[in-house]
């Protein structure tokens, strides 16, 4: 769409849909299948071999792509979240292939290293977390799962306790389902039945559809 003003000036309005329903979905399906198989309630140690291409490409370069088309909309969250944690899960694409291949040993016990991945993103997540509390009661749950079960899993990567782990796993499987609900909520929000509530606050809800300070017209703040 096109807009010429009185001084001739031409504003060209990309609009696009939520980026958040594709890195919200992409998120949700490799978390449910990583962190049920975590929670040991199916497989073998070994058919992690089998999760990681999906998880690299859905939850990895899907989600990483979601999140530079939220900077795009102006979504300072979901770029950050995104961003971070499709990184994480291309990253643990790439462990696994090492490992698999044999470069990189297959770990066992204390695994720190691996630990620390968990530290960061638990931090991160949290201030996320926080920011959505302000904004969106679905996303906030998913993200307020997603640290707590990060920083689970880094206790149980630092000690080497398989409880801790499956523990952690069924905390991310509850990140999973609320990132699932939010996205479907997303998703019949963009055909106009927002038939899934997603629990807006009145912060967001008083907040103005364009962008404050772009100065252009039809550029829409959006998950």
């Amino acid at each position: 769409m096109e807009q010429v003003s009185e001084n001739q000036t031409r504003t060209f309005l990309q609009p696009i849909a939520a980026p958040s329903i594709l890195g919200l979905y992409g998120f949700a399906g490799s978390t449910l299948i990583l962190a049920s198989h975590t929670a040991h309630w199916w497989g073998r140690p070994q058919d992690t071999v089998y999760i990681w291409p999906f998880a690299a490409i859905f939850g990895g370069v899907a989600q990483f792509a979601a999140g530079m088309w939220a900077y795009k909309a102006r979504d300072g969250l979901a770029t950050g979240m995104h961003g971070t944690w499709g990184s994480f899960w291309v990253g643990w694409g790439i462990l696994e292939l090492l490992i698999a291949t044999g470069i990189a040993p297959q770990p066992s016990g204390p695994f720190p290293a691996f630990a620390m991945w968990f530290v960061a993103l638990a931090f991160i997540t949290l201030v996320g977390a926080i920011v959505a509390s302000f904004e969106n009661l679905a996303l906030a749950a998913t993200l307020h799962t997603l640290w707590l079960g990060s920083a689970l899993l880094a206790i149980g990567e630092f000690m080497g306790a398989e409880g801790w782990k499956i523990l952690a796993g069924w905390v991310f499987i509850a990140s999973a389902v609320c990132a699932w609900y939010t996205a479907s909520a997303l998703m019949f929000e963009g055909i106009g039945k927002p038939l899934l509530p997603v629990g807006m606050t009145k912060m967001a809800a008083q907040e103005p559809e364009v962008a404050p300070g772009t100065g252009e017209p039809g550029v829409a703040k959006g998950q």
